[in-house]
């Protein structure tokens, strides 16, 4: 069910597909399981101009218990406007991890566990690397705080 705060944005043949229904002009963080039918098994977050760490609250309220949530970090969303380079693209690294590692330990606080973090192959139109992270509240497969940092380095040094 893709919601959206804006209107046509979505793709022509999902917006004609009778499986999906779409709530446009719809804000995020106003999401809740009541809203979309119920909560869900999957949630996958490709936000823009909003930091992830606003939304989630919502995003997990309308997860189901053992669902898995794939929330795409922008970094540039989630630093501070005085840390954006020239066209809106993070180049810091260190800048990038913190922003994933904020999200995740956002995610945390709401008893989501980090499984796993990747580079989108596909920078951002301005060139910006996003991250994937995965997200679970029922998992054996928890990252330590150490082995998430890990990880996170790891996404970064080996994407685009």
């Amino acid at each position: 069910m893709p919601a959206d705060v804006g209107y046509g944005q979505l793709a022509w043949s999902l917006r004609n597909d009778p499986r999906v229904v779409v709530l446009e002009r719809t804000n995020a963080r106003g999401l809740t399981p009541e809203a979309i039918g119920g909560r869900v098994d999957l949630v996958v977050a490709d936000l823009s101009f909003i930091s992830l760490a606003t939304v989630l609250p919502a995003l997990v309220g309308c997860a189901s218990r053992d669902a898995d949530i794939v929330p795409l970090v922008k970094p540039q969303f989630e630093v501070g406007k005085g840390q954006v380079g020239p066209g809106g693209v993070v180049h810091d690294p260190q800048l990038r991890a913190r922003s994933v590692l904020a999200v995740a330990r956002r995610a945390q606080e709401l008893g989501w566990h980090s499984v796993g973090v990747k580079a989108s192959p596909l920078p951002g139109p301005s060139g910006n690397v996003e991250y994937f992270l995965w997200l679970r509240t029922q998992t054996d497969r928890a990252l330590s705080a150490k082995g998430l940092e890990d990880a996170v380095h790891r996404a970064i040094s080996e994407g685009p």
